[in-house]
């Protein structure tokens, strides 16, 4: 038995150090815990915590696909009430697919919400992907401060047309709409965020 648990301990350790593929429940001193499915609530009483977490309403995506852009696929904007197409997303945008139940995420959360409060030029779009529990995300939202628009994938519909193997994951689309810039795993630093965006963007 000792020797099965501490297997087990190992497991849970490797499995959080790059990318997460599934909902592990992993707890944070300052956050939520991320707890198993709850009783749903209805679409309104989500969009009213939306509201009330201060989270913008989702962008208006009326382009056509493009080349090497966002992968066709409409999703609903976190809470309801609208929906945005992702390959009519223009830029220049960072688009971060996370989840509250991802532990990298949450340790990156706190990069990209300053990222977006600083940012003048680069928008922000936030993927809750493979999430059970839109009212959950919200929470994290709030108390992270990730207040920029977000849309939720909830079976994960992305991850083919992007080509990932796990969350988070973030994309750098130009002002065209194509992807100019990946990058898989948690940013480290505010700094890290803006040099990636730099380089992706060539100024």
């Amino acid at each position: 038995m000792r020797r099965l648990a501490l297997l087990f301990a190992g497991l849970l350790v490797a499995g959080c150090t790059a990318v997460t593929t599934g909902p592990p429940a992993r707890p944070s001193a300052s956050l939520p815990a991320a707890a198993g499915p709850t009783s749903a609530s209805a679409p309104s009483d989500l969009q009213a915590m939306r509201r009330a977490a201060g989270i913008a309403d989702c962008p208006p995506s009326g382009g056509a696909p493009v080349a090497g852009g966002l992968p066709d696929v409409t999703l609903t904007c976190l809470g309801g009430g609208s929906t945005v197409r992702l390959a009519g997303l223009r830029g220049p945008m960072v688009v971060n697919l996370w989840a509250q139940w991802c532990y990298p995420c949450r340790a990156e959360s706190a990069h990209l919400a300053a990222f977006a409060s600083t940012s003048t030029r680069v928008k922000m779009l936030g993927v809750d992907f493979a999430d059970p529990q839109p009212d959950r995300a919200i929470e994290f939202a709030q108390l992270t401060a990730m207040t920029y628009p977000h849309v939720t994938d909830p079976t994960g519909e992305t991850r083919v047309g992007l080509k990932i193997s796990g969350i988070p994951a973030s994309f750098l689309i130009d002002a065209k709409g194509v992807i100019v810039a990946r990058h898989v795993g948690a940013f480290g630093s505010l700094e890290s965020v803006q040099s990636w965006v730099k380089d992706g963007l060539g100024s």
